[in-house]
Order: C-alpha cells, then sequence, then structure tokens
C-alpha cells in the first residue's frame, strides 16, 4: 500500500512554485497544500502520509534571524523537527540548505576562478551522479543536463551522502538518512516558470552571467527544456517510489 498521501509544499516566492511536482501530485490523485510562508501562512500540522517539498527562493540560510524574513527560522526548526519524526522530504535549491542546515551542515559563498571569486552558477549544465548510486542508475546512461540559479553552495552534514555534483559545486544531489532528499539543482521547472524568473530575476542574472544573460538563459532554455523534460519526470518518480516505501 502507498502510504505518500498529501504533498506539503513550502514555498517562499510566487514565482517559484512546485512545477512538475504538483502536476506529478495530480496524475497520482494526491492531495496537494501549498503554504506561502512569505505571506504568513501558517507552518503546517503533519500526519502519516506527508511528503514535504520545500521550494527555492532568493533568501538564504545565512539571512535566518534577520528582521526580512522572520519565518526563516521557524522553517528551519520545523524541518529540524521533521527530519527527527523521519517525515519524507524533498528541498529544492534553498530548500536543499535549509534542509542541510535543519541536520547540521551549512552554506557559504559559491567561488570559482583563479583566484576563487564570488560568482553563481546559472544556467543549464551537465550533472554527473555518483557510478556507484544504484537508486538513480537509469540517469547514467546520458549526459543529465539541470537548470542553475543559485549563488551559495551547501556544506553537507556528517550524515549527509553525496549523490551527484556539477562541475561548478560539488553539493549538488544529496540524500539524509533514507528519507530526505536535496536538490540544489531545479527539475521542477516548466518554460513559464523560466520565463518569469529572467524577467524578474534580471540583477542576478546580470551578476552571474554578464549584461547578456538573458539572452543566454533563453538560448539555453529552447535548448534544455523539452529535450530534458522526462528525465526530469523520471527523477521526480524515482524520488517519490524511493519516498513511498
Amino acid at each position: 500500500m502507498k502510504k505518500i498521501r498529501r504533498l506539503l509544499v513550502l514555498q517562499h516566492l510566487e514565482i517559484e512554485g512546485p512545477g512538475l511536482f504538483e502536476q506529478f501530485a495530480e496524475e497520482r490523485d494526491l492531495k496537494i497544500e501549498i503554504i506561502r510562508l512569505d505571506n504568513k501562512n501558517a507552518l503546517p500540522q503533519t500526519k502519516k502520509g506527508d511528503l514535504i517539498l520545500i521550494m527555492g527562493g532568493p533568501m538564504g540560510v545565512k539571512d535566518i534571524g534577520s528582521d526580512r524574513y522572520p519565518w526563516l527560522k521557524l522553517e528551519r526548526d520545523f524541518i529540524k523537527k521533521e527530519l527527527e519524526n523521519e517525515r519524507p522530504i524533498i528541498g529544492i535549491c534553498l530548500g536543499a540548505q535549509l534542509l542541510a542546515s535543519a541536520a547540521g551542515g551549512d552554506v557559504e559563498i559559491l567561488k570559482y576562478g583563479s583566484p576563487p571569486k564570488a560568482l553563481a552558477e546559472i544556467g543549464w549544465s551537465q550533472i554527473f551522479i555518483d557510478k556507484s548510486n544504484k537508486d538513480f542508475k537509469e540517469l547514467l546512461e546520458e549526459p543529465f543536463h539541470v537548470l542553475h540559479w543559485h549563488g551559495d553552495r551547501i556544506l553537507l552534514p556528517n550524515k549527509a551522502v553525496l549523490i551527484a555534483s556539477s562541475m561548478r559545486c560539488k553539493e549538488q544531489f544529496f540524500k539524509i538518512d533514507e528519507f530526505a532528499y536535496g536538490l540544489q539543482f531545479h527539475i521542477e521547472t516548466t518554460g513559464a516558470m523560466i520565463d518569469k524568473w529572467i524577467k524578474e530575476d534580471k540583477e542576478f542574472v546580470f551578476k552571474g552571467l554578464g549584461s547578456n544573460g538573458q539572452e543566454i538563459l533563453r538560448e539555453e532554455n529552447k535548448k534544455y527544456i523539452d529535450k530534458t523534460f522526462f528525465k526530469r519526470k523520471l527523477l521526480i518518480s524515482k524520488l517519490f517510489e524511493l519516498l513511498d516505501n
């Protein structure tokens, strides 16, 4: 018998919704509840049969305690409690960072180059899955390109197991025990979502990719958004399968 019956989505920004995760849950007749923490929605009371999906956002772990995002500390405390309860969790981007932090990890500014300097990872690039990982062997058959949109890197807690890395950032995909997964990259996005990000987050795009960053991203999206759809949906399916056992 399947045990996941409800998808609880912790969302931090209007444009960073569950996307393909919501489509996947609807196809399986799961109840979906979206909690907008930025709109002062209360954190949910969880129960058996819940899967918690933590979305991304421009804020970060280092903003915990700031007056601008008073709910961030409450959210991390909530995640820590749910880890102790062994509740199934998937964290995406900021969600992965909060998951790592709740388990004893941290984040630092992502740096690149020689000498290293702060430089965000933005755009589509390949992730490399550890070949010893049997759970995701279907994703090893050909290159897997995903969308990156972050300026921090995760410092994994001791109990985390690294699953995949990119050329620019080692900590891309990890698990904590057998019930929590963190993905620094985005597999949930639709074309419409990315179009909004490019338009509304243009300062971050310029900082990471330069003055023609928006055009670069639009061209990359034409190349990868449809081409990667099956593999992104496959990864979502696999995560649900592993957390539903």
